[in-house]
């Protein structure tokens, strides 16, 4: 189940395509995200998704609002994936689940992330939360929404 709205977001750290350790509550420090838990790169439903942030960066890069994108695959992997569809936001890798399990995004017993996206605001509560499966794009749409009513939240 996913975290509810309002609550504040478990700090995260993990590895990043930028060669980094990201540390949310220090890298992204006073600045509202959308964090969105995808199951594998190069799926066709994931590689839609993250097309789809990709497509709408520069909206979202408008408004201040950063992205970042988690699922249990390999930094190597994700950077064939970011470099293949030149996303312009990080990936991060939760290879042993950990991170995605503390968010609610992690399918018990076979152990394959969920696809959950949380909009976080400057203090890192969570103001929107979007959970679909099979709907790899609305993901985007509804975060959007969720930044419409939730701006002055921001």
């Amino acid at each position: 189940m996913a975290i509810k709205i309002g609550n504040l977001a478990p700090n995260i750290k993990l590895p990043s395509t930028s060669g980094s350790i990201f540390d949310l509550s220090v890298d992204k420090k006073d600045k509202p995200i959308i964090i969105y838990f995808y199951p594998r790169d190069f799926t066709s439903g994931c590689t839609a998704e993250a097309c789809e942030f990709r497509d709408m960066f520069s909206y979202f890069k408008e408004i201040d609002m950063e992205v970042i994108g988690i699922s249990r695959d390999s930094i190597e992997t994700h950077l064939k994936f970011k470099t293949q569809h030149q996303l312009p936001f990080e990936l991060l890798a939760d290879v042993d689940g950990k991170t995605a399990q503390v968010y609610g995004a992690l399918i018990p017993f076979v152990k394959l992330t969920k696809r959950v996206t949380y909009l976080l605001n400057k203090q890192h509560r969570i103001v929107g939360v979007f959970e679909d499966m099979f709907g790899a794009t609305k993901h985007i749409d509804e975060m959007i929404k969720k930044i419409k009513i939730n701006g002055n939240l921001l």
